[in-house]
């Protein structure tokens, strides 16, 4: 790399590093609120929050990136503009694609950044806040591996087979036990949702009642089932896709289509994953022709406001997506590629008008 472009990286990534950090912190200060509520339950206290909080920074910063990285460009690019710099950049010569060549080789830094984030840092300490949270507030639950998540709590065995939403779980069985540890009844239930007051409303539930003359099975029906256990505990073993990293979504892709089974969920968190890390090379590169253009002798607060209109326009239209492909059915890799798909139309467009 030349001189100018490695000031062009430096002045880049240090903007991005800048918004980064404003947005750590509020996100930081919102999930520390969102917790007050559980301060005080069984062994978690305020210390534990805040670790909590702490082990969740990367998951935020990882989820963040892609907007960050288009605002702090703005705001970097933006300052040299302001400043005149690019002014006597282009003045020597420097084509816009020379500086646009510059701002990419921060996009492929960014890229890496995230790969980092996404692959190996954030989803392991997003597990272990998760199971630090569970296991301080129900010191008295027992947890196992398995086939889905086996979770004890007192004479009650539950298992359940995988989560269909943040609070839905599908497949639920239950083993209850009597005092001497004998099995008293088993219950199966297609769906379990989880409900206030640290009750599960268990939709077509089957039972076997054990009595030591017979065996008695009442007809389907609903239960309400009074535990301690959470769905955020259960949910300890039983991962939403968006929370896995590649190497284990392509795993899961595999087995499903080994297997016959629809793997549509996790095709698309892999796709998601792929293109919004791709998006960030693209959020570099639109702030060139912004800077360039209209927003040239802008002030730093305008620039923000572009970006982060920018930045919520991605964010919406990626989780109308995101409903889309469950609703309608639609192709999972397509839709996934779709928002990456018009910023970089977008950009490049762009850039090719910038003079």
């Amino acid at each position: 790399m030349t001189v100018l472009d490695r000031y062009i990286v430096r002045t880049i990534i240090g903007s991005v590093l800048m918004v980064m950090s404003v947005f750590l912190v509020l996100g930081g200060l919102f999930i520390f609120i969102d917790q007050q509520d559980d301060i005080g339950v069984g062994r978690y206290s305020a210390l534990s929050a805040l670790w909590f909080t702490l082990l969740n920074l990367p998951q935020q910063a990882y989820e963040l990136l892609p907007i960050t990285a288009l605002m702090g460009s703005l705001l970097g690019m933006g300052s040299l503009a302001r400043g005149s710099e690019l002014v006597v950049v282009r003045a020597t010569g420097v084509s816009t694609q020379r500086i646009a060549g510059a701002a990419a080789i921060a996009g492929l830094i960014l890229i890496g950044v995230e790969l980092l984030l996404g692959e190996v840092m954030a989803p392991p300490l997003h597990e272990a806040a998760k199971e630090q949270k569970a296991f301080s507030k129900f010191n008295n639950v027992s947890f196992g591996g398995g086939s889905g998540a086996w979770v004890r709590d007192g004479n009650l065995i539950i298992n359940v087979a995988r989560q269909s939403g943040q609070r839905q779980f599908s497949g639920m069985q239950i083993f209850e036990l009597s005092a001497d540890h004998r099995l008293r009844a088993i219950g199966h239930a297609a769906g379990a949702t989880a409900g206030a007051n640290r009750t599960w409303l268990l939709t077509d539930y089957t039972e076997s009642r054990f009595t030591p003359e017979r065996v008695i099975a009442p007809p389907p029906g609903q239960r309400v089932l009074e535990s301690n256990v959470t769905a955020g505990f259960l949910g300890l073993a039983v991962e939403s896709p968006a929370q896995l990293n590649s190497r284990a979504l392509l795993k899961l892709i595999r087995y499903m289509q080994a297997n016959s089974l629809s793997a549509r969920d996790y095709l698309f968190a892999f796709s998601s994953r792929l293109a919004r890390t791709v998006a960030i090379l693209f959020s570099v590169l639109l702030a060139i022709p912004f800077v360039l253009g209209s927003l040239r002798s802008a002030g730093a607060g305008t620039r923000m406001l572009m970006g982060l209109v920018a930045g919520i326009a991605l964010f919406l239209l990626q989780r109308l997506i995101d409903s889309g492909t469950v609703v309608f059915d639609l192709n999972p890799v397509l839709l996934a590629w779709l928002p990456t798909a018009l910023l970089a139309t977008v950009t490049l467009l762009l850039l090719a008008r910038a003079r």
